[in-house]
């Protein structure tokens, strides 16, 4: 990829999360199987939107949004002001919510979080293999 989409706001939403994502996805000038890039594709707009989501509604907000491609990943960083790392919420049969970073944790092939004193960003790379 010859740049990385980065984006850094207070009012960063699921859908500059997708926009970006898509921008990072065409522009990573790395030839993949048909079949593959579109399941990337898929896998990444989930995954970035459950990071922003999670973000929205627990920590206040997105901070930064960094998407690039280092090595043999696709990262995705969202970044906010929260020092709480984040949990896997027990959720009642049936009820909504709290099964994004069950599917988060299944889709990449690593998954890091690191807080600082601003706060946090959570790292999640796919595999472009």
């Amino acid at each position: 990829m010859s740049a990385a989409q980065a984006l850094e706001t207070e009012e960063i939403s699921c859908a500059d999360a997708r926009m970006a994502v898509r921008a990072a996805l065409a522009g990573t000038g790395r030839t993949l199987p048909e079949a593959r890039a579109k399941q990337l594709g898929e896998d990444a707009l989930l995954v970035v939107s459950e990071l922003v989501t999670n973000a929205l509604v627990h920590a206040g907000g997105v901070t930064r949004l960094d998407v690039r491609v280092e090595g043999d990943e696709f990262q995705l960083r969202v970044s906010d002001a929260s020092r709480n790392a984040p949990v896997r919420v027990r959720t009642l049969k049936g009820s909504p919510g709290g099964y994004g970073m069950v599917v988060i944790q299944r889709l990449c092939a690593r998954l890091d979080v690191e807080i600082g004193p601003e706060g946090k960003t959570i790292t999640a790379a796919l595999s472009l293999r």
